[in-house]
């Protein structure tokens, strides 16, 4: 099962999960859905809800500070329909594409435990069992790209997370890192529309080598 949308595994985060829907009783508030493709060409893996991105609108990305260069740049490499997501009800496609997360429910203060990252792995471990090796994956930040490494049960110490690397796994598939791209990131110029941008060029030359 790659996703549980009544998936309580973790207590602390569906007591925080049920808290917000109490103080914001129009939010989702519940794991959020991979969103996109079926059979997507690229898999990106972002680290979790945000309170009021994902959360509130319960698709990946969608209405948050993060979402703005992610999917401004899905759209110009021609992997999504319009260049904003502010709700589910906005028409915005993926082609493609995929969202996911390595942890599917808002955590308190953006930070997810170890415990709860292990925890949600059964999901991602599951969603990349079903793609073909053709697949490039985008692990947005160094939580998702521990992440994928776990669930594809491979050592961390071999492939080690950096902005633009690329890491060709046993699997079959490519896995490529970026910073992440957080309201953090871009306003303290870590991560940069260019340098954002270049992870996507090289992407876009992987699937066409494939």
């Amino acid at each position: 099962m790659i996703f549980d949308s009544e998936c309580r595994l973790c207590p602390r985060l569906a007591g925080f999960l049920d808290q917000v829907k109490t103080e914001y009783p129009s939010y989702y508030a519940k794991p959020v859905p991979p969103f996109g493709d079926s059979a997507p060409k690229l898999l990106i893996v972002g680290l979790a809800p945000g309170m009021h991105g994902a959360n509130r609108t319960g698709r990946p990305f969608t209405g948050d500070y993060a979402g703005i260069l992610l999917y401004e740049t899905l759209h110009k490499y021609g992997f999504a329909t319009a260049a904003t997501s502010v709700s589910t009800d906005d028409g915005l496609q993926l082609t493609g594409c995929r969202i996911s997360n390595a942890v599917k429910c808002l955590p308190p203060e953006n930070k997810p435990t170890g415990d709860e990252i292990n925890n949600c792995n059964r999901y991602l471990s599951a969603e990349l069992s079903t793609l073909p090796t053709s697949t490039v994956v985008l692990a947005l930040g160094n939580v998702a790209h521990l992440a994928v490494m776990k669930a594809m049960k491979l050592k961390p110490a071999m492939f080690k997370f950096g902005h633009a690397a690329r890491h060709a796994l046993p699997s079959g598939h490519v896995l490529y890192d970026s910073y992440h791209c957080s309201r953090y990131n871009t306003q303290t110029r870590r991560l940069t529309d260019a340098m954002f941008h270049q992870v996507f060029e090289l992407i876009c030359n992987e699937l066409r080598r494939a």
